[in-house]
């Protein structure tokens, strides 16, 4: 008998997204994902309009990452939450290779895909890698690396603690509790946006910094004293 199929929901939070989250949704509607949930934090750019003409559900949620994806989180149906960023997109097959994934792997707690900046610029390069050994190795992804979670995983840990940043980490510290973290091969494309707005290296430094202070065990309230909250 073959296994039953895993029903995947794919949760995207957004504030002020109106120029990506169109593209975004029309590059993942070739993806078969069972459902798609944009969480919005009450945009005021006609984000969530835009969203539910390409055919999303949006949910309305006060801002915060953290409390956005949870609040999609409790309306989604699907066997594994699949939770991406407005200006992320998929490779295509991603969704696929995740069900059979997860259905070949029902125990791991949580993975990624492998991410890549979507930029020519060498500098990137490093990044890709960069986050490559950070997810692989460690088994720490940031967000835009398209974080899944199976259902019983997310409602073990609690879903993501609502902490004014750095909640992408702080889950998966969670998740790791219960197993190994998955990095599956298909790539999920980044938008440059932030590096080209705050510098490549600044922009890495911050990320390399906040995470290392996170898996050292220092409180998101910490933390927010020293850092700007970052979206």
């Amino acid at each position: 008998m073959s296994s039953p199929r895993v029903s995947v929901s794919v949760i995207i939070p957004t504030l002020e997204e109106a120029a990506t989250i169109a593209t975004c949704l029309d590059h993942l509607a070739s993806q078969g994902a069972d459902e798609v949930i944009v969480a919005d934090g009450d945009s005021a750019d006609g984000t969530a309009d835009l969203a539910q003409a390409s055919g999303a559900r949006v949910v309305r949620s006060p801002r915060g990452r953290g409390v956005q994806q949870n609040r999609g989180a409790s309306q989604a149906g699907g066997d594994v939450l699949l939770f991406l960023h407005a200006d992320c997109r998929l490779e295509a097959g991603s969704v696929s290779r995740l069900r059979r994934f997860v259905g070949r792997c029902p125990k791991v707690p949580g993975g990624c895909f492998r991410m890549r900046v979507d930029a020519p610029d060498l500098p990137f390069r490093t990044i890709d890698a960069a986050a490559h050994l950070r997810a692989g190795l460690a088994g720490l992804p940031y967000g835009d690396q398209g974080v899944f979670v199976p259902r019983w995983a997310f409602d073990r840990v609690g879903g993501f603690p609502e902490v004014p940043l750095m909640d992408d980490v702080y889950l998966a510290l969670r998740l790791r509790s219960l197993g190994r973290i998955a990095l599956l091969p298909e790539r999920i494309y980044v938008s440059p946006r932030r590096w080209r707005r705050h510098g490549i290296l600044g922009q890495s430094l911050r990320n390399w910094s906040l995470t290392a202070a996170a898996a050292s065990g220092v409180s998101p309230g910490v933390l927010s004293r020293f850092y700007p909250i970052v979206r």
